[in-house]
């Protein structure tokens, strides 16, 4: 490394790097006392306790004092504190659909309250990518919807209740990751809109979130040809270019995990760290469940591009200035009620609300109705956790569903053929759940089957769908 120690303990505090297991491990404790930037919570962290994620917490502040802790939290289909019960709050899908700014942002607050309350300083979200392609398999419900102006409203309203409640938001995924049909996290999604049509409707969430005062926003590894033919947006001044000049943003900017293939999958994760540094990333997302020693990797690529010329020591300066200046949740103040500050009441009615229900429901009454889960893994955003009723009966995706009156819960049907087929098979009575987008009925749209859109999961959700069940005749 640098003789200079200034830049080694500058190339460990632009770090937000991630640890597996429920407890701090000492060698991440070393690197925390040492300077590292951050440690963002990963599933493999948290038990489904909220006292565990306090104990967590306060482990990693003794260790590192300024250290930023994070994690994923935006509602809905994505969350890391409540994968047991599902999410309390109703995510982007349903609140864009809804279109209730003050509920929007009385949401944003309830998740920051929780969050302060276990002394996380930044939450990775909202979610401002305009789902414009109903074949996306990573965005989804976790956007607010298909129309630039309506998500940037939901965006803002979002940010300005969660960083009400002393919690950072980070803004996702910049430029925009909702016109891909592709996964950054298995390969490089190119988003092929030309640039006049980047800057109408991808960009325009970001603009209304800058506006707003979002700390902090978050790249995206997908390749955008208009901008730079070259080089995935992370790793691309260009188009972190827009972000800083065309767009006024002044805060940091955080690279979303460079474990994913769309940033390294070709050149390795410190070298990945390299190029987004050089680009513009202040904030470096490692990816979840690594070894410490990857950390010093990342450490040690950083020092020799600054000794090389490779990577201008004010830039490096600069980035870990901006990491300084985000805002700190203050530390633990004690753990709140899921779901603090808005009623159960209001929550459900608004899932209830966001619910397309399409056809007549068969009368259920006396049917002997099951509810059949079809088994579809989810995104690696969303992750394992509560989803859905609970079912009397799983099957496989591409397995028969079973006779009989039925209930079928399904995910993102339009984009598994296998999973259309078994439900265009079925005779009925069948009702069909879509926990995913409300996509078109593609393989089954000449079956007579109802279908009941949620626009996403969580507990408000789940309470809406079993309400409308019961009043077909469900006995849950």
């Amino acid at each position: 490394m640098s003789a200079t120690p200034d830049v080694a303990a500058l190339a460990l505090r632009v770090q937000l790097a991630s640890f597996a297991g429920p407890s701090l491990p000492p060698d991440w404790a070393a690197l925390l006392a040492d300077g590292l930037g951050g440690i963002c919570l990963f599933g493999s962290n948290l038990t489904g306790t909220a006292e565990d994620v306090a104990v967590l917490v306060a482990a990693v502040r003794a260790a590192g004092p300024r250290a930023l802790v994070a994690l994923d939290e935006e509602g809905g289909d994505v969350t890391r504190l409540h994968t047991r019960e599902a999410s309390p709050v109703p995510g982007a899908a349903v609140l864009g659909a809804v279109d209730d700014l003050d509920l929007t942002r009385a949401v944003g607050a309830a998740v920051g309250a929780e969050l302060a309350s276990l002394g996380i300083d930044l939450d990775l979200g909202p979610v401002a990518d305009v789902n414009s392609n109903p074949d996306n398999p990573v965005i989804g419900t976790r956007s607010f919807g298909a129309d630039p102006a309506r998500v940037g409203r939901h965006v803002a309203a979002w940010v300005e209740g969660l960083q009400a409640e002393g919690v950072a938001a980070c803004v996702k995924h910049f430029p925009g990751h909702g016109d891909t049909a592709q996964d950054s996290h298995l390969t490089l999604p190119v988003l092929a809109a030309p640039a006049d049509v980047v800057r109408a409707r991808e960009l325009r969430p970001f603009a209304a979130a800058v506006a707003g005062g979002a700390a902090a926003v978050m790249t995206s590894h997908l390749l955008v040809p208009a901008l730079d033919p070259d080089h995935p947006a992370t790793l691309s001044a260009p188009v972190l270019g827009l972000l800083r000049d065309e767009l006024g943003f002044d805060g940091a900017i955080v690279s979303d995990a460079l474990d994913m293939a769309g940033a390294s999958a070709s050149r390795g994760i410190p070298e990945a760290a390299v190029l987004a540094l050089a680009a513009g990333c202040d904030l470096l997302c490692i990816g979840p469940d690594k070894d410490a020693g990857l950390v010093r990797e990342v450490q040690a690529a950083i020092v020799t591009a600054v000794d090389a010329g490779r990577l201008p020591l004010a830039r490096l300066t600069d980035a870990a200035t901006r990491i300084a200046d985000l805002p700190r949740s203050g530390g633990l103040a004690g753990t709140k009620s899921p779901g603090c500050g808005v009623e159960v009441g209001r929550l459900a009615a608004a899932a209830r609300a966001a619910c397309l229900v399409e056809g007549p429901l068969p009368d259920l009454t006396g049917a002997g109705a099951r509810v059949v889960s079809v088994a579809t893994e989810a995104n690696i955003a969303v992750g394992p956790g509560r989803w859905g009723l609970v079912a009397d009966l799983e099957v496989a995706a591409g397995e028969p569903l079973p006779d009989g009156a039925l209930v079928v819960q399904v995910r993102d049907a339009h984009r598994r053929p296998e999973v259309a087929a078994a439900l265009a098979a079925h005779p009925g009575p069948l009702v069909v759940v879509e926990w995913g987008w409300p996509g078109p009925r593609t393989g089954w749209a000449h079956a007579p089957h109802a279908r009941i859109c949620t626009q996403g999961n969580g507990q408000p959700s789940i309470a809406a769908v079993t309400e409308i069940l019961r009043e077909a005749g469900l006995d849950r």
